[in-house]
């Protein structure tokens, strides 16, 4: 009877049940802020954070149930009222000029709480609520919900907030609990819309979302991907289309300042409207207030595994009891025999069909001939099994690889060798449950760093180097070789892949080693003229020198000595001839008293001004910018004649040419030294048509991009904005420490980043990943769908 139901009768029993499963789970939310409050009270604290405490618990105990009660009731009311009962309170009217006001404080808090919360709900439940608006636009044939659509968190958001303003409980009140109301409503909102589009799944509405035909592309760049975490990619409509994981960007209301999640300039977004700026705005508040982005990542990929274990559990109870325990010391299941011979005999027959057949070794099988050899495997084994747990898991790994081998992405002669990785993945799924628990198992993450490394830009069309080609071969050779070692082979090549990775950009990849020699040499030099400069500042830290000749030597010749000291050695005669200039312009710098000295200044002054524009120019310096320097040190010169410098007593000189000649003993160790960008020198020195130096851009980054651009691994693809243009890059070298960052495009141009400057670009979403979720993340949300729509193949 429910499949003969009208499109918009689904529709509306799907928001019904929305409304439901939000009602059943309220309780629970209201019992977790109060038991929230009660702890926070017990805490030590300040005495007026306490008393604020106070209040609040005892506010709470008063007014829970009419909290409880008005955010039922304001459920209950969108549900029949439709979408004008959601509109925003306590904002002016549409009108004219004449109706014109300004927001008061007030009205801006309140939009900036209900924002934040809609933000930490959307980021858990981002991909469900995807699937949810697909289904529901479909059902009323529309390509996008109304803005305020009850399924929108923003609706709820603003719901619980109106219910606890009703109730008699604060805004200060509400900050102390905040961290709990969005922990806790997030995961009932999540639960929500799994649960709803389980229903339409079961009703056969959209059982495959695809996701694809709505992605709206930027014009700069037809094959732009989407963004990470989905924060970026938006579906087609108008200007004020929703971002995939946010909603529109007329959800998050604007009177707080807050423009929506949507950039104007960005490769992964349609343009539409104006406002660019503000815009921007709203994306750097949205960037600086929402989690760290590893942690969100890790969030959404530990959900999509607890969604999986929970859907298997209601089937296969003895399999979620399983992964729950399998980070205890407890003894690790053991395989049945007959499965394990199953695996030997199915790993063997996958081995013969996958093998090399052309002269260049590469492997002909089409995917289709794959899927079809590795369903036949999968039929022997689950007839092989001996318990349902073995069966679920069987039928899990063959999801997980089926949607792994239909990755377009994947180049067919990479994609055979992620083929035969499924039996021995299947025998770690087996005995180590873990696998279906935690993202960190060696042999997920091995899969994900091959599959970040081959699925780069346009790679499935252009193929794969060949030394990346053998490597992948030899891994999966390898693994295969080792069948009894469970997750301890996956561990041990997946390092060998890392070591592998920086080899390989290094010395065989002809698109990226020129640009890592470059950057390495950048690295050197800075890194020798930020030790110059910290052993510079040493020695003359208590010399009068002028201040003039002091800042030269610091923010210009220390580059000159580490240019000399990288062309001609720490000894070469060319880096003794900076050195003895440099003890010569400290010398003529210092007061001349006598005739004498100031005769053999003038005697001096010509070769030493040549030494000066010699070390400058071999270090990159222009003429007008050696002009300029130049003559601020004239400047000096002539306070020394005029005896207004400071004089040097003649045994310090002479320490002081001693200590030059000897620098390069006394400078720091390497590993001490931190390129920051308030001590490189002059970056824009290394500025070629290799290699580009990215000296500007971006937003102020928070500690958590910090932490995030030390973080992003060698091989991955992302996307990068600038200058008006987005292309695909790939990261191919880390300096020392992770101080500077080097992306080649597939052209092989070469763009360097130091760290804060890359921080900086995260933080402003000028540099994205390809890829919006790891390749067995991606997967397991496709098995997901799968067995949403048919549990029982579990165990048939």
């Amino acid at each position: 009877m429910a499949l003969a139901a009208s499109p918009d009768s689904l529709a509306g029993q799907a928001r019904r049940l929305y409304t439901e499963e939000l009602v059943k789970g309220l309780t629970h939310v209201v019992q977790a802020t109060l038991d929230q409050a009660r702890t926070l009270l017990d805490k030590p604290s300040e005495h007026g954070t306490m008393m604020r405490r106070r209040d609040l618990v005892q506010a709470l105990m008063k007014g829970a149930q009419g909290w409880h009660r008005g955010m039922v009731a304001g459920l209950r009311r969108v549900l029949t009222q439709g979408a004008t009962a959601s509109r925003p309170l306590d904002l002016p009217p549409p009108g004219g000029r004449d109706s014109l006001t300004l927001v008061p404080d007030d009205t801006i808090e309140l939009e900036i709480v209900t924002s934040r919360l809609a933000l930490a709900v959307m980021d858990r439940a981002s991909w469900e609520f995807a699937d949810l608006r697909s289904r529901v636009a479909h059902l009323e044939g529309r390509t996008e919900l109304e803005p305020h659509d009850m399924l929108r968190a923003h609706v709820l958001a603003r719901i619980v907030f109106d219910a606890w303003r009703g109730a008699g409980l604060t805004l200060e009140g509400w900050r102390e609990v905040q961290a709990t109301l969005h922990d806790e409503l997030a995961a009932l909102v999540e639960e929500a819309y799994h649960e709803t589009n389980r229903w339409l799944v079961e009703q056969k509405v959209l059982p495959e979302v695809d996701l694809r035909p709505f992605i709206k592309r930027s014009r700069t760049h037809p094959h732009a991907q989407m963004g990470f975490g989905g924060w970026t990619t938006s579906f087609a409509g108008d200007g004020n289309s929703a971002s995939m994981a946010l909603g529109s960007p007329s959800e998050y209301p604007n009177s707080a300042g807050f423009a929506g999640p949507g950039r104007g300039h960005g490769p992964w977004m349609g343009g539409g409207g104006g406002g660019g700026a503000s815009r921007q705005v709203g994306e750097e508040t949205r960037l600086m207030t929402r989690a760290a982005p590893l942690a969100r990542s890790r969030e959404h990929a530990e959900a999509v595994l607890g969604r999986l274990n929970r859907l298997i559990g209601r089937h296969v109870p003895s399999f979620s009891a399983s992964t729950r325990n399998a980070g205890l010391e407890r003894p690790a299941p053991v395989m049945s025999p007959g499965l394990a011979r199953a695996i030997d005999s199915a790993e063997k027959g996958i081995r013969q069909r996958v093998a090399p057949t052309t002269q260049r070794g590469e492997p002909m099988v089409t995917t289709p001939v794959l899927l079809d050899e590795l369903h036949h495997r999968k039929q022997a084994l689950k007839k092989a099994a001996a318990t349902p747990e073995e069966r679920a898991t069987i039928e899990i790994v063959a999801l997980l690889f089926q949607s792994i081998l239909t990755e377009d992405r994947i180049p067919p002669a990479v994609r055979v060798w992620f083929a035969r990785l499924q039996m021995p993945v299947l025998r770690v799924a087996v005995s180590e449950p873990d696998f279906f628990a935690t993202i960190d198992h060696p042999a997920r993450r091995l899969i994900d760093r091959m599959g970040a490394c081959v699925m780069g830009f346009d790679s499935a069309a252009a193929g794969v180097n060949e030394a990346l080609e053998k490597e992948i071969k030899r891994i999966v050779q390898v693994v295969e070789a080792y069948p009894d070692t469970g997750r301890r082979v996956f561990q041990t090549v997946l390092i060998e892949f890392e070591k592998f990775l920086e080899h390989y950009f290094k010395n065989e990849n002809e698109m990226t080693k020129r640009g890592v020699s470059l950057a390495q040499q950048v690295e050197q030099r800075e890194t020798m003229a930020i030790q110059y400069t910290i052993e510079l500042r040493r020695m003359l830290n208590e010399v009068p020198v002028q201040e003039g000749v002091r800042q030269f030597l610091f923010h210009v010749w220390a580059d000159v000595l580490a240019t000399a000291g990288m062309r001609h050695g720490a000894q070469g005669e060319q880096t003794k001839a900076m050195k003895r200039a440099a003890a010569d312009l400290i010398w003529s710098a210092s007061a001349k008293v006598t005739r004498e000295e100031r005769a053999e200044v003038i005697r001096r002054l010509p070769l030493l001004l040549k030494s000066l524009r010699e070390g400058m120019a071999n270090a990159g310096m222009d003429q007008p910018r050696q002009d300029e320097h130049i003559q601020q040190l004239n400047n000096s010169l002539a306070a020394a004649f005029t005896a207004k410098a400071a004089v040097i007593p003649d045994d310090r000189l002479r320490e002081l040419m001693e200590r030059l000649e000897t620098l390069e003993e006394l400078l720091p160790d390497a590993a001490d030294v931190e390129i920051d960008e308030s001590m490189v020198l002059d970056l824009s020195g290394h500025q070629s048509s290799e290699l580009e130096v990215v000296l500007e851009g971006g937003s102020m980054p928070t500690p958590a991009m910090v932490a995030w651009a030390r973080e992003l691994q060698v091989g991955s693809w992302y996307m990068l904005d600038r200058g008006g243009h987005t292309e695909p890059v790939q990261l191919s070298w880390h300096g020392l420490r992770k101080q500077l960052s080097l992306f080649v495009t597939p052209q092989g141009r070469c763009v360097l980043f130091q760290q804060h400057r890359l921080a900086s670009y995260l933080q402003a979403g000028l540099i994205v990943p390809a890829q919006d979720e790891a390749l067995t993340v991606r997967a397991t949300r496709s098995a997901l769908a799968k067995l949403d729509v048919d549990a029982s193949r579990l165990l048939s």
